[in-house]
């Protein structure tokens, strides 16, 4: 039985339901499960709002665990060594300029550091790290997961044909989706959108991408000790293990490279399946999770830092695979 506070809402519950019922059941396109999560939330609202982040949440680990069967860790280690130089500098420059850009724009250190760690990593659990590392205002926390998600949204929709417009091909365009979207979600979507090996390539550079969490959160803890700003005694251990996603992910590449019998080989489609499916409901559920109010909370100005950051990052790695700079 319902909740009382639940009741008026009703349809909206049975609408997210099924949605997500949907999404792990049939094959639904990632895209064509955000864009249903999208309009439930907007013209009906989300009544539930932190049971869908949670349920979104696992879903996603999930899927990324999944999606570890089947690749070699020795591949995995090659493309984080073989980009090890561009990622350097990309997270360099991007944290560089975003600093700069939110200084010029009127932001407060803290939510510019969030805008630009979102954008140089992997958006929503870069900032959450950050948050932890350098205690924003909870506002500006807010500001800066509500502005990530609404340009993950927009990459989900935009990238693959920009893609194709540039002539990428699916290696390409995984890598250019794993340097240019912020979350790890979106990258997905937007790489398996796309079609081909996209999307084994885009999970492999954004997950090798996330374990720079590390070094950039815990050097924000310490820099925000010396300066005696915040108590981040028990986060500095913290922040030194990397997300338990990511340890899922090679902890299941592992076992496929090193004990590849009949039985893990067959049971192949299976993962793929769960990965695929899993990560199209996760889609729907964050998309379920837009909010008329998160939409005023973002602001004009934060919204333009993170778009022109985002925007420049896109075209500088669009333009390092085009001329053979990247990849």
């Amino acid at each position: 039985m319902l909740m009382p506070r639940y009741r008026q809402h009703t349809h909206t519950l049975a609408l997210l339901a099924v949605g997500s019922a949907a999404c792990l059941a049939l094959p639904v396109s990632p895209a064509a499960g955000l864009l249903a999560g999208v309009v439930i939330a907007l013209v009906f609202g989300n009544p539930v709002h932190g049971w869908t982040s949670r349920g979104a949440g696992v879903l996603l680990k999930i899927a990324i665990v999944t999606l570890g069967a089947g690749m070699n860790l020795g591949v995995v280690w090659r493309t984080g060594a073989d980009g090890f130089g561009y990622t350097l500098a990309g997270l360099i420059l991007t944290l560089s300029l975003g600093l700069w850009l939110g200084r010029r724009a009127g932001l407060s250190r803290d939510l510019s550091l969030l805008l630009a760690t979102g954008t140089a990593i992997c958006g929503g659990s870069a900032i959450a790290a950050m948050s932890g590392a350098i205690r924003p205002r909870a506002h500006d926390a807010t500001v800066a997961l509500a502005v990530v998600f609404l340009l993950n949204a927009v990459a989900l929709f935009a990238f693959p044909p920009v893609g194709r417009a540039l002539g990428f091909s699916p290696e390409q365009f995984g890598l250019w989706a794993a340097l240019a979207i912020h979350d790890t979600s979106s990258v997905a979507g937007a790489a398996a959108a796309y079609g081909g090996t996209a999307l084994s390539v885009a999970v492999t550079v954004k997950l090798a991408r996330a374990l720079w969490i590390v070094p950039v959160t815990a050097g924000a803890s310490l820099w925000k000790g010396q300066t005696g700003e915040g108590n981040n005694r028990g986060f500095r251990a913290r922040c030194l293990v990397p997300p338990g996603f990511i340890l899922g992910y090679l902890a299941m590449a592992a076992l496929f490279t090193w004990m590849p019998f009949d039985g893990l080989s067959r049971a192949l489609p299976v993962f793929g399946g769960i990965a695929h499916r899993g990560m199209t409901a996760a889609l729907f559920l964050i998309g379920a999770g837009l909010s008329r109010d998160a939409l005023r909370q973002t602001g004009l100005r934060p919204l333009g830092v993170a778009a022109a950051l985002w925007v420049v990052v896109s075209i500088v790695s669009a333009a390092g695979l085009r001329m053979g700079w990247i990849g």
